[in-house]
Formats: C-alpha cells, structure tokens, sequence
C-alpha cells in the first residue's frame, strides 16, 4: 500500500533543515519508492537552491516547485497538493521541514489507513502523544484546549488535534475535499481542512507521534498567530456547515 507515495514538505528559510529532513525521508527501508516534493517560498536563505542540488542528486525522487512569493502556509500547501496529484501520487504525506514530525511515524500513518480512514493525522493530544518537554505548562495548556476543547466543541469534529500537521491523505480524499475551496492563509489552514474532511462523511483517524521543538532555524508561530487562528475558526464553521457528501469533488485537477 506505500507504494506511490509523495510527502509534501513547504519550505521558507530551511537551509539547515531540508538537507537533515530530506536524508532521513529517503533513508526509510521500508519505502524505497518514497518521493519528495518540497515547495519553497522563495527563501532568501537559499533553501530554494538547497532543494534544486536534492532533485539533481535524486532524479525522480526529489520535485521542486518554486513559489515567487511567501503568501502562507495554506497556499503553499494547496499548491504542493495539486502539483502531487499532478505528479499521480496514490497517497501524500504533509509534513513540516524543521524535525517536528519525525518521518519514523509515516509508517504508523499508513497502518491506520489500511484501516480503512481516508485521513490519518499524526496527532499530539491522543492517548500516547505527547510535545516537547521544554514546553511551558501554558503552552500545553493552551494548545491541548484549543484542539481537545475548543475547536472539536465549535466544529462538532471528532478531532483531538486538528492543529496538527502532520497528516497521510489518500489521493481521493484530496480531489474529493476540492482544494480550491479551502482558504485559510495560516495555521487554521490545517482545522479547515479537517473540517471540509468531516462535512463531506470522510474517516478521518488519528495515531500518537512526539512533537519535539525544531532545533535549528527560528519558528513561525507566536502568540499573535495562535490567537487569530483561534478567531477564524468561527469563518471555517460559517464557510463550510452546509457541505455534505454529495457535494465531494468528482475529477482529478489534472483531467
């Protein structure tokens, strides 16, 4: 079944990270057909570069697709789909470059999946999750409520961790969600597109990973990211309540 697979990975100022994460991808026995695709925002550090030398020295394996501009973690996102369903990948993971998600757990995605989920999120709030040790009791506190309380109460989704962003898709669901449909330009990018998952009757399922902090490069989140995802959940719920089943998406992007 993880035959076909394409991990997505964006990226702005990674140049420390990239080559780590792109090593440790390519180095999984157990998916030797495994392929990356890294979508830069035009990193003025170079990561851009980084990651044409990768598809040079792994033809096949490593696709770049350079955006002009950094204009959000959704979009960039959206794009890196399209362009892996373009690329007929069967199943697409998404991942973060900084060593958050560690690419051990992509095979726990996959064994939840061939449980039948057509969603499968790498999840920090369920039973045998967990975040960095370093972080304060106020962080954990604030991040466990807004995904086990806040959000799933809101949206009425049985999501512990609808931040995360760590997911396996199946190729389907993608098509099916209609990408163009989904919005956001932040971090409520990832409860969008759990709550488009939900309205439309798609499984979606969760396995426990270990979030550590990134240990090299600065992180994009703060406090002020973190307080207008929370408020434009509200827009997510307005947007989409009166999505249903029948109104998935039939054709593939590329047809």
């Amino acid at each position: 079944m993880t035959s076909n697979l394409m991990v997505v990975v964006p990226t702005y100022n990674e140049a420390e990270n990239l080559p780590i994460i792109a090593a440790e991808l390519l180095a999984l026995k157990e998916l030797p057909d495994l392929r990356l695709l890294v979508v830069d925002d035009n990193s003025p550090d170079g990561t851009g570069r980084i990651a044409d030398d990768l598809a040079a020295q792994h033809p096949n394996r490593v696709f770049v697709l350079h955006r002009t501009e950094k204009n959000g973690l959704g979009p960039a996102y959206i794009a890196g789909f399209k362009r892996a369903l373009e690329l007929n990948a069967d199943f697409i993971v998404q991942m973060d470059a900084d060593g958050s998600h560690q690419p051990k757990y992509i095979l726990d995605l996959f064994k939840r999946m061939e449980q039948g989920a057509d969603l499968v999120i790498g999840s920090r709030f369920v039973r045998g999750g967990g975040v960095d040790k370093d972080w304060s009791p106020y962080r954990k506190l604030l991040s466990w409520f807004a995904n086990r309380v806040y959000v799933r109460t809101l949206l009425g989704i049985n999501v512990a961790d609808a931040t995360a962003g760590y997911r396996l898709w199946k190729s389907s669901t993608l098509i099916g969600l209609n990408l163009d449909r989904v919005r956001s330009n932040g971090y409520v990018f990832q409860v969008e597109m759990a709550y488009v998952t939900a309205r439309l009757g798609y499984k979606i399922a969760e396995v426990p990973i270990y979030f550590p902090d990134r240990q090299l490069g600065d992180s994009k989140m703060d406090a002020r990211i973190q307080i207008e995802a929370a408020m434009r959940v509200f827009q997510v719920m307005a947007r989409h309540r009166g999505l249903k089943p029948s109104m998935r998406r039939t054709s593939a992007y590329n047809e």
